[in-house]
């Protein structure tokens, strides 16, 4: 696979991850599970360390989901700031006659 293919698949993907990011469903699901976590979160036992425990993994977890997403948008910027120097130098070089 080339340098260009792969630039081009994480500016591809990360159309996709930020079309997933801006779905207000799937913003209202990351919500309702923060917002459940927590709350079950609050309401355990002082002896419960285990289920709490559990739930701060559960609230973490879907961060990390979130910031997963905002890297791959991230990458894909990347990969379009580079895919456009590399279609700007090959036009260069076509311009002077080294191609």
């Amino acid at each position: 696979m080339s340098d260009e293919s792969v630039l081009e698949r994480a500016a591809a993907r990360a159309v996709r991850a930020k079309a997933l990011l801006d779905d207000e469903i799937l913003s209202e699901a990351f919500a309702a599970l923060e917002m459940s976590y927590v709350a079950a979160w609050r309401g355990t036992t002082v002896d419960d360390a285990a289920g709490r425990e559990k739930l701060f993994l559960a609230i973490n977890i879907v961060g990390k989901v979130r910031d997963h997403l905002a890297g791959v948008v991230a990458n894909g910027q990347l990969a379009r700031a580079e895919l456009k120097e590399l279609a700007e130098t090959a036009e260069r070089r076509k311009l002077f006659g080294i191609i």
